[in-house]
């Protein structure tokens, strides 16, 4: 169709001319979006449940007010255009902090330098696929980035066009466009690409409903029976790949990029640890991270011995997966050793103090599977607990908790995450139960923050996964103070002192009105908890409190055994209490009980490794935002509801 027709065709759906009727400044009808797809399927022949499924995937229809994701892509259909979106970006790598990556005190402390690499001139076809739009429906680079109308049009011209390439017809019937979606992915293999079309058409199967950040009402209605020529992509003319050497379920795309283990000399080596997991250790955490650069800088650093490690990169665009450390060897990344030698690291293409730069549905879904299928490997139980972010694991000792990260950040969607892993955050006991879950609406929950591009100045607003904590029932209270940063709490994106997070767990320490106080890093805290709109949910659960006649007991960062547990050939390790205490009379959630353990790997060869353990016990607790651990002998358990 002609530029000026597909104009005129689009006129009534961007707003480019304010009616009578309405001012200029009234909100868009609620079924704008759903109408802009009808329109843009009708006009380019492709089934509405086909781009329906495409736009859910890519973005679940939201349109991030016409910003850029991770990858340089804008509005419902993910159209990309990294050039323009990333080419000057300035990333300041916020939440790195000043962590030792290994964090291990038997060994001199690692601060690597990231390397991240902007993106490169000769970008990817995945990377590009804006201005092809603009190509084929003659709208301009600038309608395509900002109006949702025009994006739409955008993407089903692409899926159009990808489906003459490959010699199908426009049907009709979804089951025929399995090819073209799988092209409209811009993978460059045939792996990638089929799990992407494959989630597609879950989606169209199942059906999915929801108002968009936008305020929009879209829905497509579950086409159940529908079963793609899975075929087409044969004749796609993408490359195999293989999943050789990689420890990932087959329902995603998955490739072996090898971090190296080599040796310097003078006995120093990287960037990971040789281990014998889970036969020696059990494998107990999952440790979400972002990655603070885009996909092919990422990849550069972890293949440089120098730097450090981490078992698997998941790219945003479609979900893809490369590992890196097998499971059974100990990476760098989570800036505890104690953490370290129990968890599995996962970095996700992000920026944490980008909130307009969105994670994709693909990824989110990717990893999701990942995560389900490590957990359900290594009897990993799925709860903040055990699968953390990286602002969850606790520093080591006190000098090193000012500088612990804070990834993946407020901005990470932990209850939709959930939700994909088949453990959506849900109340588990009555209304006054004396424990709760935090659970505000991602999309309606938009705390002010500070700091994402200026020290002191407001981010965008955007959805958030967190809450804030005040000392009293009183948005005018101060902030709750975090005694181990030593700083007066701020609203800093990267300030976790006074914020709690998506099924983080905590006891009831008051009610107030519409607040609700918890016992937080050794405090009451308030947080706003209105009966209309809850942002937490009843829970029932085990806590801990100090023995009878203890005033309060240590609070530490790591699970380390006593020193006479240690044979001759290891160095005792230091049981370093952190600045904290659990007073007697407060109650914290407890995650599962863990034994004192160390593992001993300073070498290169192995021979010296050691895990040494003992019978001292200590149970894992949500703390503050982070987690924290207590001596077994210093506490009771009980039940609580």
């Amino acid at each position: 169709m002609p530029a000026l027709a597909t104009a005129a065709l689009l006129l009534p759906l961007l707003g480019a001319a304010p009616s009578a009727a309405a001012p200029p400044d009234a909100a868009p009808a609620p079924d704008r979006l759903q109408r802009a797809f009808a329109a843009a399927a009708a006009e380019y022949h492709v089934p509405q449940s086909v781009l329906l499924g495409v736009s859910y995937l890519q973005s679940r229809w939201d349109t991030h007010g016409g910003a850029p994701s991770v990858t340089g892509g804008y509005g419902p259909l993910h159209l990309t255009d990294a050039r323009t979106a990333l080419a000057g970006a300035s990333r300041s790598h916020h939440g790195e902090g000043s962590e030792d990556p290994r964090g291990d005190d038997a060994r001199a402390p690692l601060h690597p330098v990231n390397r991240a690499a902007a993106p490169s001139a000769d970008l990817p076809e995945r990377l590009t696929t804006l201005p092809k739009a603009a190509e084929l429906t003659g709208l301009s680079p600038q309608a395509l980035r900002t109006d949702p109308a025009a994006n739409v049009s955008g993407g089903a011209a692409l899926l159009a066009a990808a489906q003459r390439e490959l010699g199908e017809p426009l049907s009709a019937d979804p089951a025929d466009w399995y090819g073209a979606v799988a092209r409209f992915s811009g993978a460059e293999d045939s792996a990638t690409a089929a799990a992407y079309a494959n989630d597609v058409f879950e989606v169209i199967r199942t059906g999915e409903r929801r108002t968009t950040d936008a305020g929009q009402r879209v829905a497509l209605a579950a086409r159940p029976g529908v079963a793609p020529e899975v075929s087409q992509l044969d004749g796609a003319g993408l490359r195999a790949a293989s999943a050789a050497g990689t420890e990932c379920p087959r329902t995603v795309s998955c490739e072996w990029v090898p971090a190296p283990y080599e040796e310097f000399g003078g006995d120093d080596y990287g960037n990971h640890d040789l281990g014998n997991r889970p036969a020696s250790q059990r494998i107990r955490y999952i440790v979400v991270h972002d990655t603070e650069g885009t996909w092919n800088g990422v990849l550069n650093m972890v293949q440089d011995p120098t730097y450090v490690s981490w078992n698997y990169t998941l790219r945003s665009t479609d979900g893809h997966i490369a590992q890196h450390v097998k499971a059974k060897d100990v990476a760098w990344h989570a800036g505890n050793w104690y953490v370290n030698s129990a968890s599995v690291g996962l970095e996700h293409e992000g920026f944490l103090t980008d909130p307009d730069a969105w994670y994709t549905e693909a990824m989110y879904r990717a990893s999701a599977r990942l995560v389900t299928y490590l957990a359900k490997k290594y009897g990993i139980p799925l709860d903040r607990q055990h699968v953390l972010g990286h602002g969850n694991v606790p520093g080591t000792t006190t000098a090193t908790i000012p500088g612990m990260h804070t990834d993946p950040g407020p901005y990470w969607d932990w209850r939709h995450y959930f939700r994909l892993l088949g453990r959506p955050v849900e109340p588990t006991a009555g209304k006054k139960s004396s424990l709760v879950t935090i659970r505000p609406d991602y999309d309606t929950n938009r705390p002010e923050y500070t700091g994402c591009e200026t020290a002191g100045e407001p981010c965008a607003a955007h959805g958030s996964s967190e809450v804030r904590l005040y000392s009293d029932h009183d948005p005018d209270a101060p902030l709750i103070k975090d005694i181990g940063l030593g700083t007066t709490p701020t609203t800093g994106v990267n300030d976790l002192s006074s914020r709690v997070s998506t099924g983080q767990q905590y006891a009831v320490a008051d009610r107030w009105g519409d607040w609700t106080a918890i016992w937080y890093l050794g405090q009451k805290a308030w947080f706003r908890n209105p009966a209309k709109s809850p942002v937490a949910v009843p829970a029932s659960g085990q806590v801990v409190t100090p023995k009878k006649g203890l005033a309060s007991v240590p609070v530490y960062g790591r699970a380390y055994p006593e020193k006479a547990a240690y044979p001759a050939d290891v160095p005792a390790q230091t049981v370093s209490p952190l600045p904290y205490t659990l007073p007697a009379g407060q109650k914290y959630v407890v995650g599962e009980k863990v034994p004192g353990e160390y593992y001993y790997a300073v070498d290169f060869d192995g021979a010296s490794h050691r895990v040494v353990r003992d019978e001292d016990q200590y149970y894992e607790i949500q703390y503050g935002h982070r987690v924290a651990y207590v001596r077994a002998a210093d506490v009771t358990v009980s039940a609580a509801r």
